[in-house]
């Protein structure tokens, strides 16, 4: 379960070595990409993020101050700027039919969940969670899982940069697109991968290295790294990606041949989304654009 939560922080907010390789003398390891060509008049930018992360490591390089600076507008996955649509998404978050935790576990599991949350001392209150999708409720435990004592948001970073230089925040999908997204992954299986956290918190050491891989993984700037441990490696991930990942990368890509010959823009999105056959980059590539690594040096070191 930390391993697909893990895919959660870099695919939703609330991952083939041909397409990281690029020309520019950077390298394959970078979360910054250039896309020009294909009549463009100016170029955009597409830098792929961690939802959530050690503050410490929620830099931005020289290059993409620059970047913000001097584009247009900013795209996140969502609108995080949109106060009206963070509320209106709430009702999104809760299951169909008014479906709760109890009608997804046994007594027993049941009870188990509850007192783990209650123990934890969620941001939100059990009463309102076990109503919510149970991957939902999952990602309010997320932030206890990151291997340092302060946590931030990529995204959070980039928007408060963009707001230094007045930029507009706009988002390739809806919120309550986004939350319903989760509606596809059967929620009694949501239920059991959020019950099989619970029971192994604490207990099995190789979630916790898997998770301060990810980590190391997200600081080297290695996609493919990213993309083996969310898609290749993670049984929870592996039959859900087209819901998670593909069909909405399709979605924006179609989205963004109507945007980028009218503006330059930076689309700041989950990490995940970025590499393999069916990742942003490639998808771009195929519809005429050429996307090039952009050096992103923040000065981090790599350590475990």
């Amino acid at each position: 379960m930390k391993r697909l939560s893990a895919g959660l922080l870099v695919s939703l907010i609330t991952l083939s070595s041909c397409a990281q390789k690029g020309d520019g003398g950077v390298g394959e390891n970078t979360l910054l990409w250039k896309i020009s060509g294909n009549g463009l008049e100016k170029p955009s930018y597409l830098f792929g993020t961690i939802h959530m992360l050690c503050e410490e490591d929620a830099v931005l390089s020289k290059n993409m101050k620059s970047i913000i600076k001097n584009c247009d507008e900013v795209y996140f996955e969502v609108d995080m700027d949109n106060l009206f649509e963070m509320v209106g998404a709430m009702s999104k978050m809760k299951m169909r039919g008014d479906t709760t935790l109890r009608d997804l576990l046994t007594t027993e599991e049941y009870d188990k969940v509850k007192a783990y949350f209650e123990a934890k001392g969620s941001m939100l209150p059990f009463s309102m969670l076990e109503t919510y999708k149970p991957l939902m409720a999952a990602s309010t435990l997320a932030q206890s899982s990151i291997p340092c004592d302060k946590s931030a948001m990529m995204e959070q970073v980039i928007m408060e940069e963009a707001k230094l230089s007045k930029k507009k925040i706009n988002g390739m999908e809806t919120m309550s697109y986004q939350a319903g997204v989760l509606d596809s992954i059967p929620y009694k299986m949501q239920a059991q991968q959020l019950l099989k956290h619970i029971e192994s918190d604490g207990k099995d050491d190789s979630e916790n290295k898997q998770m301060e891989q990810m980590f190391k993984a997200y600081r080297d700037q290695d996609l493919k790294m990213l993309e083996n441990m969310m898609v290749e490696e993670d049984a929870g991930m592996a039959g859900f990606t087209d819901v998670l990942l593909y069909n909405r990368n399709h979605n924006w890509v179609k989205k963004l041949k109507d945007i980028l010959p009218e503006k330059s823009v930076l689309i700041a999105v989950g990490a995940g989304h970025l590499p393999g056959e069916k990742g942003v980059i490639n998808l771009l590539k195929k519809e005429g654009y050429e996307v090039t690594p952009v050096e992103n040096k923040t000065g981090i070191s790599s350590k475990i």
